[in-house]
């Protein structure tokens, strides 16, 4: 699932600019102006590096970001690596710019939360806080399928960046020798609900040029491609475009695997096959329930994204559990967002509770069909105070080449935006 960058819709109803004010607003301690507040964003994603680059040059604050890899990969658009298209560097990028910018970057994992302190632990250091913010991500849920733990360097997700590379020899393997790939969709909540299916085109568009025998195998746990607004273009690209290439299975659940046999045990019986991407069921990363902050996903309060737990802390991205899009443009708008809103409460500005509606981050994406045509999906999002938010999607009834070149643009746009 693709994304592209959108100027926010939405700003907070700001009023006043007393310091004293904001511990009554926020229900934190107001910020004093000798000394520069202490931001920390841990996750060096879409959303993370959202929140860095609008706060990296306001003079009031001080930024960290805690991130282990020494850079960045995308996971939207990576189908076009895996299938072999184009190279992984296509996709990476390098945190060198953040450095130029005067960003403190520590490159080490973040392993806990002490919320009494207001720190964020590694394995060397302790970081205090002013305000944190959380774009962790996802972690599979293995437990979902019963021998799975045992197989996970043979059945790689994918779905989380620099794991491509395990996906595309599965890939290159099934490619080269044929027989049945398996590629699955778990039920939602997941990371970019359209990614299994394109996939799967892509892996069948090489399938066609390269002449592979064999088959793609999607099972899926839901009735029909989701979220529902994209299962009829979806449906129709299969059989349109691939329709001697992909056997699709609805309403299959998948409950356990047999490496040695090759088989996986599923709601339809037994099913064998020689190559696999498995979907697996995702939740928020463990950071979340260590701190407190939700079980699966994080609970926050909309429309700021802060947590339900505290209020010194703000969860975005993937890991949010709210009926938004996990996708990277969300996570990108709700990072630009929640910096406006970290230095409103810097200033010492009364952020009112909405009393209308209010416009909630845009979702913008593509699904490719091919290498040069994909799918179009917006989503609009909107609440009212003490209503859950509402989506209105727009997709394309068919894919075409404009919307491929748009994936394309954005790609580029985006990483500029955030790491050029």
């Amino acid at each position: 699932m693709h994304a592209t960058p959108h100027p926010l819709t939405r700003r907070h109803v700001l009023q006043g600019t007393a310091l004293g004010l904001t511990a009554l607003a926020t229900g934190c301690a107001s910020i004093g102006t000798s000394a520069k507040a202490r931001v920390v964003v841990v996750g060096g994603g879409w959303g993370g590096l959202a929140v860095v680059r609008a706060l990296q040059a306001d003079a009031s604050v001080q930024v960290t970001l805690i991130e282990p890899n020494e850079g960045f990969m995308s996971c939207p658009l990576s189908a076009h690596y895996i299938v072999g298209l184009q190279p992984a560097a296509d996709f990476q990028r390098s945190y060198a710019k953040l450095d130029e910018l005067g960003v403190r970057r520590v490159r080490e994992r973040a392993l806990e939360i002490d919320r009494v302190k207001a720190q964020v632990v590694t394995a060397s250091q302790r970081i205090g806080y002013d305000f944190l913010v959380l774009s962790p991500g996802i972690e599979y849920m293995e437990e979902a399928i019963a021998g799975y733990a045992q197989a996970r360097d043979q059945l790689p997700v994918g779905f989380r960046a620099f794991e491509q590379a395990a996906v595309k020899r599965e890939v290159d393997a099934f490619l080269t020798n044929g027989g049945t790939f398996v590629i699955s969709a778990p039920k939602p909540p997941y990371r970019c609900p359209p990614a299994p299916y394109e996939r799967a085109f892509l892996i069948a568009e090489q399938m066609k040029k390269r002449g592979t025998k064999g088959k793609i195998l999607i099972l899926d746990a839901n009735p029909a491609p989701t979220p529902p607004p994209i299962a009829q273009p979806i449906l129709n690209a299969m059989k349109s475009v691939y329709g001697a290439q992909i056997e699709y299975l609805p309403s299959t659940d998948i409950n356990a695997v047999d490496m040695g046999k090759r088989t996986l045990q599923t709601s339809d019986g037994d099913i064998a096959f020689q190559h696999a991407n498995l979907v697996l069921p995702m939740r928020a990363s463990g950071l979340v329930r260590q701190a407190g902050l939700g079980e699966r996903w994080a609970a926050v309060k909309l429309p700021r994204f802060l947590s339900q737990a505290d209020d010194k802390i703000y969860v975005i991205g993937d890991a949010q559990g709210t009926p938004l899009p996990k996708s990277g443009h969300v996570a990108f708008n709700t990072g630009k967002q929640v910096a406006e809103d970290i230095l409103a409460r810097v200033a010492g500005t009364v952020i009112a509770e909405p009393t209308g509606t209010v416009d909630l981050p845009l979702g913008i994406c593509w699904a490719n069909v091919t290498h040069d045509t994909a799918i179009n999906i917006n989503v609009a999002s909107s609440m009212q105070p003490g209503q859950p938010p509402k989506l209105k999607f727009s997709v394309d009834a068919v894919h075409n080449a404009r919307s491929g070149a748009g994936a394309v643009s954005w790609g580029n746009g985006m990483w500029k935006a955030m790491l050029g």
